[in-house]
């Protein structure tokens, strides 16, 4: 009876033991607090959860693991196994995947700019650029078009940005730069402060960013039509954790990323740009609106100057610039 139950235990121990050895914990990188930008990784984290039976789980931490302009270095060393950062925070770190922050590509819709930045992530050229950091890229945080919130005197004409300090990243500090704008580069989380204390007049944000960080607050107009393009932030893996998975695992993880880029667009579009525009009323922002012919000037100073040395910057790197540019703007083309 003794030796029954003796092993009865130490089949219970090793059942138990084998029910760990199945569940997997995958730490996740964010920051600032849950919004529209980050709505795809808590769906996906929902979905692998279910998909699962909770064997498979994403913990997500808002700022707790890493700074959001080092989740890429986080990740090459194995810090957690997921993250979201920008491109625009460390353009040499990334430089295939800042194709798509260029200034005034021109695209329309949070749609196309999944499924242009789906077909540069699957670039050769672009997964070995984000390998040398052990990183594989999983999905974008698609942003609509980037406009201003600021303070003071509200700009008339373009002209009236020469000399105008700007939060602006990526391609959209270059094209402000190229109406005579200040840009500076600086985290999200920096912002608010920033505009505070005066180091900035104006910020380029997505819509929720501005309401999600504050600029709104104390902004006194925006900019309704300037649209010069937006930033590419994309979610990424540590390769080597995602090497890992089990195959029941990782098949739930990757089938379930169109999935949650559906939930993410669906959510922009019904709930923050229908919050847009009441936010901005509520709080008596005023509105500059450009003229078509200023906005075709400020896209002439700024698009295929830009463009013209992202490619020799990047050619010279040794990337196949001119492809990856081909392949965006062939895409808008043919969608137009």
């Amino acid at each position: 009876m003794r030796t029954i139950l003796k092993s009865s235990a130490v089949a219970a121990v090793t059942l138990a033991f084998a029910g760990e050895a199945l569940a997997t914990e995958w730490n996740v990188s964010l920051w600032g607090k849950r919004r529209a930008f980050t709505e795809h990784v808590e769906k996906l984290a929902e979905l692998v959860s279910e998909k699962t039976n909770g064997e498979f789980t994403l913990n997500i931490s808002y700022g707790g693991l890493s700074k959001n302009t080092e989740n890429l270095d986080g990740i090459s060393i194995g810090a957690f196994e997921m993250a979201q950062f920008c491109a625009g925070y460390h353009r040499d770190k990334n430089p295939s995947i800042t194709v798509l922050e260029l200034p005034f590509l021109g695209v329309s819709s949070l749609e196309q700019e999944v499924e242009l930045s789906m077909a540069v992530y699957g670039h050769p050229a672009a997964q070995e650029d984000l390998g040398r950091w052990n990183a594989t890229l999983l999905m974008p945080s698609p942003l609509p078009q980037y406009n201003l919130v600021g303070v003071g005197d509200a700009p008339a004409t373009l002209a009236d940005f020469d000399g105008l300090s700007v939060r602006a990243t990526g391609g959209i500090g270059a094209a402000m730069e190229a109406v005579g704008g200040v840009p500076t580069s600086m985290s999200a989380t920096e912002v608010r402060q920033a505009m505070d204390s005066g180091v900035v007049k104006a910020v380029a944000f997505a819509p929720h960013a501005h309401m999600s960080f504050g600029t709104i607050e104390n902004g006194t107009w925006w900019t309704t039509n300037l649209n010069p393009g937006t930033v590419n932030c994309p979610v990424v893996a540590n390769t080597d954790a995602l090497n890992d998975l089990s195959d029941d695992h990782r098949a739930v993880l990757m089938d379930s990323i169109d999935e949650a880029l559906d939930h993410y667009v669906s959510n922009y579009n019904d709930n923050t740009m229908v919050a847009w525009g009441p936010a901005l009323e509520e709080r008596g922002i005023t509105s500059v609106t450009f003229t078509d012919d200023e906005i075709a000037a400020f896209k002439e100073a700024a698009a295929a100057p830009a463009a013209e040395a992202w490619i020799a910057d990047n050619a010279g790197r040794g990337l196949p610039a001119q492809e990856l540019y081909d392949l965006v703007t062939g895409m808008i083309a043919g969608d137009s």
